[in-house]
């Protein structure tokens, strides 16, 4: 493994969960790292306390829904270290319910946000990371983008879209690394989003096995802190006693 030490990574959906605890790891490894999302009273708190142990950080506002947001977000980190190393695309939503629910509007705000806002990143952050000749973007996905699961159909189709989206930026580039994150089932606020009421109480049962984030946010470090010419394409993380 190599030294991130003043390596610029942003990250979205920071303000919690598995973004929360990667801004805080990689802070702690060294990283200059550039916290986005919608609740910034919580940004300002978490790199509060991580400028208290020492890291260097800064924050901004973001909605990965928007294209805008997210290039201004790029062009922020630029204009306060001069380059991007590492994006993690990280946002994301699961609001579970079977497709007879028709909960139409929580399919197009996971669409919005789990897809269209990993391509809002990558739209963001590849011109940028091709001038430079090197980069590496980090989207994660989920082990609901290897297996489907009963109320999760949408949700499982935009973690698929992301697998397959990764592997085809890979694909097309010989000088950015790409690599997908699939957690298995992880402590976070993902499941208060579930407003059908039977989906949530199956949720609580599945979640008994949970990993905490910082699993996660370590994987994430062991793939950005591999050699230049080193590219981990994929990590799936699961808790030991899931079957899943």
């Amino acid at each position: 493994m190599t030294d991130i030490t003043g390596k610029t990574i942003l990250i979205t959906g920071a303000s919690s969960g598995i973004g929360e605890a990667t801004a805080r790891v990689l802070a702690a490894a060294g990283a200059n790292v550039i916290l986005g999302a919608r609740r910034t009273d919580r940004l300002e708190a978490l790199a509060a306390e991580i400028a208290a142990a020492g890291g260097n950080v800064r924050f901004r506002a973001l909605d990965v829904t928007s294209l805008a947001d997210m290039e201004a977000f790029v062009k922020f980190a630029e204009a306060e270290f001069g380059r991007i190393d590492v994006l993690v695309n990280n946002a994301g939503l699961m609001p579970l319910s079977p497709l007879n629910a028709l909960k139409i509007d929580e399919w197009d705000r996971m669409i919005d946000v789990n897809i269209r806002g990993v391509l809002h990143g990558i739209a963001a952050g590849l011109p940028l990371m091709e001038a430079q000749s090197a980069g590496h973007v980090v989207n994660i996905a989920s082990i609901g983008a290897h297996q489907v699961f009963p109320t999760s159909a949408v949700y499982c189709a935009t973690k698929f879209a992301v697998w397959a989206i990764s592997d085809g930026l890979r694909q097309e580039t010989d000088k950015i690394r790409v690599t997908t994150i699939c957690p298995g089932v992880t402590t976070s606020e993902l499941a208060e989003t579930i407003t059908h009421e039977g989906s949530r109480e199956g949720m609580k049962s599945f979640r008994e096995t949970a990993i905490p984030a910082s699993a996660i946010a370590n994987a994430i470090l062991y793939a950005v802190s591999q050699p230049a010419e080193v590219d981990v394409s994929e990590i799936i993380v699961r808790p030991t006693a899931s079957p899943y």
